[in-house]
Protein backbone atom coordinates (compact mmCIF):
# COMPACT_ATOMS: atom_id res chain seq x y z
CA UNK A 1 0.00 0.00 0.00
CA UNK A 2 1.56 3.17 -1.09
CA UNK A 3 1.62 6.20 1.78
CA UNK A 4 -0.18 9.31 1.20
CA UNK A 5 2.68 11.42 -0.08
CA UNK A 6 2.79 9.04 -3.15
CA UNK A 7 -0.54 8.91 -3.63
CA UNK A 8 -0.92 12.68 -3.41
CA UNK A 9 1.92 12.71 -6.00
CA UNK A 10 0.43 9.90 -8.54
CA UNK A 11 -3.08 12.11 -8.49
CA UNK A 12 -1.95 15.48 -9.05
CA UNK A 13 1.20 14.70 -11.76
CA UNK A 14 0.54 15.92 -15.31
CA UNK A 15 -0.48 12.52 -17.14
CA UNK A 16 -2.02 11.94 -21.25
CA UNK A 17 -4.38 9.31 -21.38
CA UNK A 18 -3.46 6.73 -24.84
CA UNK A 19 -5.84 4.27 -24.60
CA UNK A 20 -9.61 5.62 -23.75
CA UNK A 21 -12.57 3.91 -25.60
CA UNK A 22 -15.36 7.12 -25.54
CA UNK A 23 -18.04 4.53 -25.77
CA UNK A 24 -16.45 2.74 -23.20
CA UNK A 25 -16.98 6.30 -20.62
CA UNK A 26 -20.63 6.02 -21.26
CA UNK A 27 -21.70 5.76 -17.35
CA UNK A 28 -25.06 4.00 -16.84
CA UNK A 29 -26.58 7.20 -15.16
CA UNK A 30 -25.72 9.03 -18.66
CA UNK A 31 -27.09 5.98 -20.63
CA UNK A 32 -30.49 5.96 -19.17
CA UNK A 33 -30.78 10.15 -19.97
CA UNK A 34 -29.92 9.92 -23.54
CA UNK A 35 -32.29 6.48 -23.51
CA UNK A 36 -35.23 9.11 -22.21
CA UNK A 37 -34.09 11.69 -24.88
CA UNK A 38 -33.86 9.10 -27.22
CA UNK A 39 -37.00 6.72 -26.35
CA UNK A 40 -34.93 4.36 -26.63
CA UNK A 41 -36.06 0.92 -24.74
CA UNK A 42 -33.32 -0.42 -22.42
CA UNK A 43 -33.52 -3.95 -21.00
CA UNK A 44 -32.74 -2.81 -17.88
CA UNK A 45 -35.16 -0.95 -15.26
CA UNK A 46 -33.02 1.23 -13.45
CA UNK A 47 -29.17 2.68 -13.14
CA UNK A 48 -28.59 -0.15 -10.20
CA UNK A 49 -29.90 -3.52 -12.41
CA UNK A 50 -27.52 -1.96 -15.15
CA UNK A 51 -25.11 -1.52 -13.42
CA UNK A 52 -25.06 -4.43 -11.59
CA UNK A 53 -24.77 -6.27 -14.74
CA UNK A 54 -21.59 -4.99 -15.43
CA UNK A 55 -19.84 -8.30 -14.23
CA UNK A 56 -17.69 -9.89 -17.05
CA UNK A 57 -16.04 -12.89 -17.60
CA UNK A 58 -14.01 -12.08 -20.17
CA UNK A 59 -13.77 -9.76 -23.28
CA UNK A 60 -16.88 -10.98 -25.14
CA UNK A 61 -19.03 -10.65 -22.40
CA UNK A 62 -18.14 -6.96 -21.69
CA UNK A 63 -18.37 -6.02 -25.33
CA UNK A 64 -22.20 -7.45 -25.52
CA UNK A 65 -22.98 -5.32 -23.00
CA UNK A 66 -20.67 -1.97 -24.52
CA UNK A 67 -22.61 -2.52 -27.83
CA UNK A 68 -26.10 -2.25 -25.82
CA UNK A 69 -25.15 0.90 -23.99
CA UNK A 70 -23.99 2.34 -26.42
CA UNK A 71 -27.32 1.74 -28.75
CA UNK A 72 -28.95 5.27 -26.71
CA UNK A 73 -26.55 7.36 -28.84
CA UNK A 74 -28.12 8.76 -31.82
CA UNK A 75 -27.78 12.18 -32.12
CA UNK A 76 -24.44 14.73 -32.28
CA UNK A 77 -25.07 15.91 -29.07
CA UNK A 78 -25.42 12.41 -27.61
CA UNK A 79 -22.12 11.69 -28.66
CA UNK A 80 -20.79 15.29 -26.97
CA UNK A 81 -22.28 14.85 -23.95
CA UNK A 82 -20.72 11.39 -23.61
CA UNK A 83 -17.23 13.25 -24.52
CA UNK A 84 -17.51 16.13 -22.63
CA UNK A 85 -18.52 14.03 -19.67
CA UNK A 86 -15.43 11.95 -20.09
CA UNK A 87 -13.21 15.16 -20.30
CA UNK A 88 -14.19 16.65 -17.38
CA UNK A 89 -13.61 13.63 -15.39
CA UNK A 90 -10.44 13.61 -17.07
CA UNK A 91 -9.25 16.87 -16.16
CA UNK A 92 -9.94 16.50 -12.67
CA UNK A 93 -7.18 13.52 -12.76
CA UNK A 94 -4.83 15.97 -14.19
CA UNK A 95 -4.49 14.57 -17.28
CA UNK A 96 -3.32 17.41 -19.61
CA UNK A 97 -4.35 14.99 -22.99
CA UNK A 98 -6.29 12.23 -24.40
CA UNK A 99 -6.15 10.50 -27.26
CA UNK A 100 -9.48 9.15 -27.71
CA UNK A 101 -10.50 5.83 -29.70
CA UNK A 102 -14.14 5.90 -31.15
CA UNK A 103 -15.75 3.06 -32.62
CA UNK A 104 -18.37 4.16 -35.63
CA UNK A 105 -19.08 0.80 -36.99
CA UNK A 106 -20.88 0.55 -33.66
CA UNK A 107 -23.11 3.54 -34.72
CA UNK A 108 -23.08 3.24 -38.73
CA UNK A 109 -24.70 -0.02 -38.19
CA UNK A 110 -27.85 1.26 -36.50
CA UNK A 111 -28.13 3.80 -39.06
CA UNK A 112 -26.34 7.03 -37.47
CA UNK A 113 -24.54 8.70 -39.72
CA UNK A 114 -20.47 9.16 -39.51
CA UNK A 115 -20.10 12.60 -39.52
CA UNK A 116 -22.68 12.66 -36.61
CA UNK A 117 -20.44 10.29 -34.79
CA UNK A 118 -17.24 12.50 -35.12
CA UNK A 119 -19.05 15.52 -34.89
CA UNK A 120 -19.95 15.45 -31.71
CA UNK A 121 -17.16 14.15 -30.44
CA UNK A 122 -14.66 16.23 -31.85
CA UNK A 123 -16.94 19.44 -30.90
CA UNK A 124 -16.62 18.59 -27.57
CA UNK A 125 -12.82 18.04 -27.83
CA UNK A 126 -13.27 21.41 -29.11
CA UNK A 127 -14.75 22.73 -25.83
CA UNK A 128 -12.36 20.82 -23.67
CA UNK A 129 -9.69 22.60 -21.50
CA UNK A 130 -8.04 18.92 -21.74
CA UNK A 131 -6.26 18.53 -25.25
CA UNK A 132 -8.25 16.05 -27.15
CA UNK A 133 -7.43 14.14 -30.63
CA UNK A 134 -9.44 11.29 -32.17
CA UNK A 135 -8.07 7.60 -33.09
CA UNK A 136 -11.21 5.57 -35.52
CA UNK A 137 -10.89 2.40 -34.49
CA UNK A 138 -11.84 -0.68 -36.83
CA UNK A 139 -13.90 -3.43 -34.70
CA UNK A 140 -11.73 -6.44 -35.84
CA UNK A 141 -14.79 -9.09 -35.79
CA UNK A 142 -15.90 -7.21 -38.87
CA UNK A 143 -14.54 -7.74 -42.89
CA UNK A 144 -11.56 -5.70 -44.13
CA UNK A 145 -13.71 -4.39 -46.56
CA UNK A 146 -16.28 -2.87 -43.95
CA UNK A 147 -13.08 -1.29 -42.11
CA UNK A 148 -12.04 -0.07 -45.69
CA UNK A 149 -15.73 1.25 -46.30
CA UNK A 150 -15.84 2.65 -43.15
CA UNK A 151 -12.29 4.76 -43.50
CA UNK A 152 -13.77 5.69 -46.94
CA UNK A 153 -16.81 7.30 -45.25
CA UNK A 154 -14.82 9.09 -43.02
CA UNK A 155 -12.52 10.84 -45.28
CA UNK A 156 -14.62 14.09 -45.47
CA UNK A 157 -13.69 14.64 -42.05
CA UNK A 158 -10.01 13.51 -42.67
CA UNK A 159 -8.52 17.00 -40.75
CA UNK A 160 -10.53 15.91 -37.61
CA UNK A 161 -8.47 12.34 -37.13
CA UNK A 162 -5.08 11.71 -36.57
CA UNK A 163 -4.70 8.05 -36.52
CA UNK A 164 -6.58 4.44 -36.97
CA UNK A 165 -7.04 1.95 -34.47
CA UNK A 166 -8.18 -1.85 -34.33
CA UNK A 167 -10.46 -3.06 -31.20
CA UNK A 168 -12.78 -5.49 -30.47
CA UNK A 169 -12.54 -9.23 -30.24
CA UNK A 170 -9.14 -10.16 -30.56
CA UNK A 171 -8.73 -13.95 -30.61
CA UNK A 172 -9.65 -15.17 -33.95
CA UNK A 173 -8.78 -11.94 -35.72
CA UNK A 174 -5.35 -11.78 -36.07
CA UNK A 175 -3.62 -8.11 -37.48
CA UNK A 176 -2.73 -9.47 -40.45
CA UNK A 177 -6.44 -9.49 -41.48
CA UNK A 178 -6.50 -5.93 -41.86
CA UNK A 179 -2.91 -5.13 -43.74
CA UNK A 180 -4.87 -3.19 -46.39
CA UNK A 181 -6.92 -0.70 -44.20
CA UNK A 182 -3.76 0.12 -42.45
CA UNK A 183 -1.96 0.61 -45.64
CA UNK A 184 -4.56 2.73 -46.65
CA UNK A 185 -4.49 4.56 -43.31
CA UNK A 186 -0.70 5.35 -43.54
CA UNK A 187 -0.68 6.66 -47.08
CA UNK A 188 -3.34 9.43 -45.92
CA UNK A 189 -0.45 10.31 -43.46
CA UNK A 190 -3.11 8.89 -40.01
CA UNK A 191 -0.78 7.74 -36.88
CA UNK A 192 -1.45 3.65 -36.67
CA UNK A 193 -2.00 1.97 -33.41
CA UNK A 194 -3.83 -1.67 -32.46
CA UNK A 195 -4.45 -4.22 -29.97
CA UNK A 196 -2.87 -6.76 -29.55
CA UNK A 197 -1.32 -9.10 -26.58
CA UNK A 198 -4.08 -8.53 -24.36
CA UNK A 199 -6.16 -12.04 -25.00
CA UNK A 200 -4.03 -12.80 -28.50
CA UNK A 201 -0.68 -14.02 -28.21
CA UNK A 202 2.35 -12.17 -28.57
CA UNK A 203 2.45 -13.52 -32.30
CA UNK A 204 -0.44 -10.83 -32.78
CA UNK A 205 1.87 -8.09 -31.15
CA UNK A 206 4.41 -8.94 -34.28
CA UNK A 207 2.13 -8.81 -36.60
CA UNK A 208 0.49 -5.65 -35.41
CA UNK A 209 4.18 -4.43 -35.82
CA UNK A 210 5.67 -5.66 -38.88
CA UNK A 211 2.27 -6.22 -41.01
CA UNK A 212 0.12 -3.08 -40.13
CA UNK A 213 3.47 -0.73 -39.35
CA UNK A 214 2.09 0.18 -35.92
CA UNK A 215 3.74 3.03 -34.05
CA UNK A 216 1.86 2.12 -30.63
CA UNK A 217 0.38 -1.19 -29.28
CA UNK A 218 -2.82 -1.31 -27.16
CA UNK A 219 -2.63 -3.62 -23.72
CA UNK A 220 0.69 -5.41 -25.33
CA UNK A 221 0.86 -7.25 -21.73
CA UNK A 222 1.57 -10.59 -23.21
CA UNK A 223 4.87 -9.47 -24.88
CA UNK A 224 7.07 -11.05 -21.75
CA UNK A 225 5.67 -14.89 -22.98
CA UNK A 226 8.37 -13.73 -26.68
CA UNK A 227 11.63 -12.68 -25.28
CA UNK A 228 12.96 -11.71 -28.27
CA UNK A 229 9.55 -9.39 -28.71
CA UNK A 230 10.58 -7.71 -25.31
CA UNK A 231 13.99 -6.79 -26.35
CA UNK A 232 12.65 -5.64 -29.64
CA UNK A 233 9.84 -3.39 -27.84
CA UNK A 234 12.18 -2.51 -25.43
CA UNK A 235 15.08 -1.28 -28.21
CA UNK A 236 12.47 0.09 -30.87
CA UNK A 237 10.88 2.19 -27.53
CA UNK A 238 7.44 0.95 -28.96
CA UNK A 239 5.07 2.10 -26.32
CA UNK A 240 2.66 -0.24 -24.54
CA UNK A 241 -0.78 1.86 -23.73
CA UNK A 242 -1.75 -0.68 -20.16
CA UNK A 243 -4.42 -0.50 -18.89
CA UNK A 244 -4.72 -2.11 -15.24
CA UNK A 245 -8.21 -2.06 -14.20
CA UNK A 246 -8.97 -3.25 -17.24
CA UNK A 247 -6.46 -6.28 -17.36
CA UNK A 248 -7.57 -7.48 -14.15
CA UNK A 249 -11.44 -7.26 -14.71
CA UNK A 250 -11.03 -8.96 -18.02
CA UNK A 251 -9.53 -11.83 -15.98
CA UNK A 252 -5.87 -11.00 -18.06
CA UNK A 253 -4.46 -11.51 -14.86
CA UNK A 254 -6.64 -12.46 -11.63
CA UNK A 255 -5.40 -9.97 -9.19
CA UNK A 256 -4.05 -6.75 -9.48
CA UNK A 257 -0.47 -8.23 -7.23
CA UNK A 258 -0.11 -10.81 -10.32
CA UNK A 259 -0.02 -7.54 -13.05
CA UNK A 260 3.07 -7.44 -15.25
CA UNK A 261 3.61 -3.58 -14.87
CA UNK A 262 6.94 -3.75 -13.32
CA UNK A 263 8.31 -6.20 -15.10
CA UNK A 264 7.27 -4.50 -18.23
CA UNK A 265 9.29 -1.43 -16.84
CA UNK A 266 12.25 -3.36 -15.69
CA UNK A 267 12.63 -4.91 -19.08
CA UNK A 268 12.72 -1.51 -20.24
CA UNK A 269 9.54 -1.38 -21.89
CA UNK A 270 7.59 2.33 -22.46
CA UNK A 271 4.71 1.48 -20.42
CA UNK A 272 1.42 3.97 -20.08
CA UNK A 273 -1.34 3.69 -17.75
CA UNK A 274 -4.66 3.88 -19.29
CA UNK A 275 -8.33 3.46 -18.38
CA UNK A 276 -9.39 1.55 -21.39
CA UNK A 277 -13.54 1.45 -20.72
CA UNK A 278 -13.63 3.42 -17.60
CA UNK A 279 -17.26 3.19 -16.86
CA UNK A 280 -17.54 -0.40 -17.10
CA UNK A 281 -13.68 -1.35 -15.59
CA UNK A 282 -14.23 0.33 -12.14
CA UNK A 283 -12.12 3.70 -13.01
CA UNK A 284 -10.31 6.34 -14.85
CA UNK A 285 -7.15 7.51 -15.04
CA UNK A 286 -6.50 7.99 -11.17
CA UNK A 287 -8.08 5.09 -10.24
CA UNK A 288 -6.03 2.97 -12.40
CA UNK A 289 -2.95 4.14 -11.25
CA UNK A 290 -4.15 4.17 -7.33
CA UNK A 291 -4.93 0.59 -7.79
CA UNK A 292 -1.63 -0.53 -9.29
CA UNK A 293 0.81 1.48 -7.37
CA UNK A 294 -1.20 0.00 -4.13
CA UNK A 295 -1.36 -3.46 -5.30
CA UNK A 296 2.74 -3.60 -7.19
CA UNK A 297 6.01 -2.33 -5.69
CA UNK A 298 5.86 0.94 -7.63
CA UNK A 299 6.96 4.00 -6.53
CA UNK A 300 8.44 7.86 -7.36
CA UNK A 301 10.67 6.64 -9.91
CA UNK A 302 8.12 4.56 -11.48
CA UNK A 303 5.65 7.67 -11.35
CA UNK A 304 7.64 9.90 -13.06
CA UNK A 305 8.74 7.50 -15.71
CA UNK A 306 4.96 6.35 -17.22
CA UNK A 307 4.50 10.12 -16.50
CA UNK A 308 6.97 10.80 -18.92
CA UNK A 309 5.85 7.99 -21.42
CA UNK A 310 2.65 8.83 -21.22
CA UNK A 311 3.66 12.00 -23.36
CA UNK A 312 6.72 10.43 -25.17
CA UNK A 313 4.44 8.48 -27.10
CA UNK A 314 1.89 10.79 -27.80
CA UNK A 315 1.22 12.04 -31.11
CA UNK A 316 1.72 15.51 -30.59
CA UNK A 317 3.92 18.17 -32.08
CA UNK A 318 7.86 17.78 -30.94
CA UNK A 319 7.80 21.00 -29.37
CA UNK A 320 4.39 20.84 -27.11
CA UNK A 321 5.25 17.32 -26.32
CA UNK A 322 9.10 18.48 -24.88
CA UNK A 323 6.93 21.46 -23.38
CA UNK A 324 4.73 18.67 -21.41
CA UNK A 325 7.55 16.41 -20.44
CA UNK A 326 9.42 19.54 -19.02
CA UNK A 327 6.16 19.96 -17.32
CA UNK A 328 6.64 16.55 -15.91
CA UNK A 329 10.13 17.23 -14.49
CA UNK A 330 9.15 20.17 -13.26
CA UNK A 331 6.15 18.98 -10.47
CA UNK A 332 8.51 15.61 -9.72
CA UNK A 333 11.38 18.50 -8.79
CA UNK A 334 9.23 20.46 -6.81
CA UNK A 335 7.61 16.63 -5.03
CA UNK A 336 10.67 15.70 -4.11
CA UNK A 337 11.67 19.47 -2.11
Amino acid sequence: MMNDQLRAIVQQMPKAELHIHIEGSLEPELIFALAERNGVALAYGSVEQLRAAYAFTDLQSFLDIYYAGASVLLQEQDFYDMTAAYLARAALDHVRHAEIFFDPQTHTARGVDIGTVIGGIARACRDSTVSATLIMCFLRHLSEDEALATLEAALPYRDQLIGVGLDSSEVGHPPEKFARVFARSKALGLHLVAHAGEEGPPAYIATALDVLHVERIDHGVRCLEDAALTRRLAREQIALTVCPLSNVKLRVFDRMEQHNLVQLLDAGLAATVNSDDPAYFGGYMNDNFIAAFDALPLGLSHAQRLARNSFSAAFLPAARKQQLLDEVDAFFAAAAV
